[in-house]
């Protein structure tokens, strides 16, 4: 699964469980899964697991960052 965005960085796109989902960046939500204690995206709503790589992208360019620490 690959996060992609558009050559403005203003709207991305993902393929999940065989359906694309789109979403400007800005109404994007970052959150922490507890139970995997890795973080998701909210897009088009539906809470999509992302890198930590593409949280940080995401949010550079105007999501919410709502991440907190998980302790195991």
């Amino acid at each position: 699964m690959t996060l992609e965005f558009d050559s403005t960085h203003t709207s991305c796109s993902v393929t999940f469980h065989d359906t694309i989902l789109r979403s400007p960046v800005a109404n994007v939500v970052i959150t922490t899964n507890d139970a995997t204690h890795m973080s998701e995206a909210l897009i088009d709503g539906q809470n999509v697991p992302i890198t930590e790589s593409d949280a940080d992208t995401l949010t550079v360019h105007g999501a919410q960052d709502k991440r907190h620490h998980t302790v195991n």
